[in-house]
C-alpha cells in the first residue's frame, strides 16, 4: 500500500509579522569590535609580560606592561562609549554574580585594568633613572628627542611625587604585573563566554571553539605588538607567541566552521564570511612571516601589521556573523526541530521497578 502523501507543504522559515525570532545584537561598530580586540590584546600582553620578566627579558617585559595597560584603558573607553554613559559601567559593578558572564566580565575588566595600570606606572611615570628609560626606547625615538628632554623630564616627574610613592611604586608594579598574569587569560577569553551565553545561534553553538579562537587571536595581537615595539634581538619570545596565536586562531576557526554545520553558515557567507576569510589570510600570512621576522625589519613590520589587522578583523567578522544568525529564523528553528525529532526517535526508557 502506497504511503499517503502529505497534504500540508513544508513551512517556510518566516517569522511573525516579518520580525526575527530573536532580537539582533545592538552592539555598535567600531566600539564593540575594538573593545573585544583591545581586551584580548591587554590580557595576552599581561601574560607575556610576566613570562618575559621571569625569564630576564626586561625590555620585552616593559613593552608588554605598557601594551597591557594601554589596551585595557583604551578598551574600557570603547566599552563606555558603547554603553553611552560612564555610570552604566559603574552600575554593573554594584552586583557580583558568578553565574553571570556580564557581571564577572565587568569585574575582570575593572580588576585587570587596575593591575595593569599599577604595573605600568613605574614606566609611564618615569620613576626609573633617565638612562634606563632612554636605553629601553628604540633608537629612532631617542634620536628624535632633545637630550634636555630625556635628561630632565623623568627627574621632574619624580620630584613631583611623594618620596614614599617613588620608593614603593617599583615593587608595587612588579607585584601587580604578577597578578595581571592571572587576570590576563580571563580578560582575553571572557568575551567569548559572554557571546556564547546569548541566544544568538552562531555564537551559542560555538561555545566550545570561541574561547580558543579568542585566545589565539589575543596571543597573535600581543605577539605582534611585542615584535613591533621591541628590538629584534630581544623580540624572539614575542615572535614565538605570535606564531602560536596565529596557529591556534586558524585551527579553532576551522573546527568551528566545520562542526556547526547549518548554524555555522553565517561564518562563511555574506559580509561576515568575507571578513573572516580576510582575517584568516592576514593571520596565517602574519604567522608565517613571524617565523622568519627576526631576519629583517621589513619582515617584522609586515608580520606585526598583518597579525594586528587579522585579529581586529576577526572581531568584526564574529559580530557580523552573530547579526546574520539572529536575523534569519532558520538558524533558530531548524536546530530546534532537529533536536525535537531526535528526542522523538530516541528509544523510550523502561519504567523504574516499583518495589513493594
Amino acid at each position: 500500500m502506497r504511503r499517503e502523501e502529505a497534504m500540508v507543504p513544508e513551512a517556510e522559515f518566516r517569522s511573525y509579522y516579518g520580525q526575527p525570532v530573536i532580537k539582533s545584537p545592538v552592539w555598535h561598530e567600531p566600539h564593540m569590535p575594538a573593545y573585544l580586540y583591545l581586551g584580548g590584546l591587554s590580557g595576552a600582553a599581561a601574560v607575556m609580560g610576566v613570562m618575559a620578566g621571569l625569564s630576564g627579558r626586561d625590555r620585552l617585559a616593559l613593552t608588554s606592561r605598557v601594551t597591557a595597560a594601554l589596551g585595557a584603558t583604551a578598551g574600557a573607553a570603547f566599552l563606555v562609549a558603547e554603553l553611552g554613559r560612564p555610570e552604566r559601567f559603574l552600575n554593573m559593578l554594584r552586583v557580583f554574580k558568578p553565574t553571570s558572564p556580564m557581571s564577572m566580565g565587568s569585574w575582570i575588566l575593572a580588576v585587570h585594568s587596575g593591575l595593569t595600570a599599577v604595573a605600568a606606572a613605574p614606566v609611564l611615570l618615569a620613576t626609573r633613572p633617565a638612562s634606563r628609560i632612554a636605553a629601553s626606547l628604540p633608537a629612532a625615538v631617542t634620536a628624535s628627542l632633545p637630550a634636555a628632554v630625556t635628561a630632565s623630564l623623568p627627574a621632574a616627574v619624580t620630584a613631583s611625587l611623594p618620596a614614599a610613592v617613588t620608593a614603593v611604586l617599583p615593587a608595587a608594579g612588579d607585584a601587580a604585573s604578577l597578578a595581571s598574569g592571572v587576570t590576563g587569560p580571563l580578560m582575553a577569553t571572557y568575551t567569548a563566554v559572554l557571546l556564547a551565553d546569548t541566544a544568538v545561534p552562531a555564537w551559542h553553538e560555538a561555545h566550545r571553539e570561541l574561547p580558543f579562537l579568542f585566545a589565539g587571536s589575543a596571543l597573535a595581537a600581543a605577539g605582534a605588538a611585542g615584535m613591533l615595539a621591541t628590538p629584534r634581538a630581544q623580540a624572539g619570545p614575542a615572535r614565538a607567541v605570535a606564531v602560536l596565536g596565529a596557529a591556534l586562531e586558524t585551527a579553532a576557526g576551522a573546527v568551528l566552521e566545520s562542526r556547526l554545520g547549518l548554524v555555522g553558515e553565517p561564518y562563511h557567507q555574506g559580509r561576515a564570511g568575507r571578513l573572516l576569510r580576510a582575517a584568516r589570510v592576514l593571520t596565517a600570512g602574519g604567522g608565517l612571516l613571524a617565523a622568519v621576522a627576526g631576519r629583517g625589519r621589513v619582515l617584522t613590520a609586515l608580520s606585526g601589521l598583518a597579525l594586528t589587522a587579522g585579529s581586529l578583523v576577526t572581531r568584526f567578522g564574529i559580530l557580523e556573523a552573530g547579526r546574520a544568525s539572529a536575523a534569519d529564523p532558520k538558524y533558530t528553528v531548524v536546530p530546534q526541530r532537529r533536536r525535537l525529532e531526535g528526542e522523538g526517535r530516541a528509544p523510550a526508557r523502561a519504567p523504574a521497578r516499583m518495589w513493594p
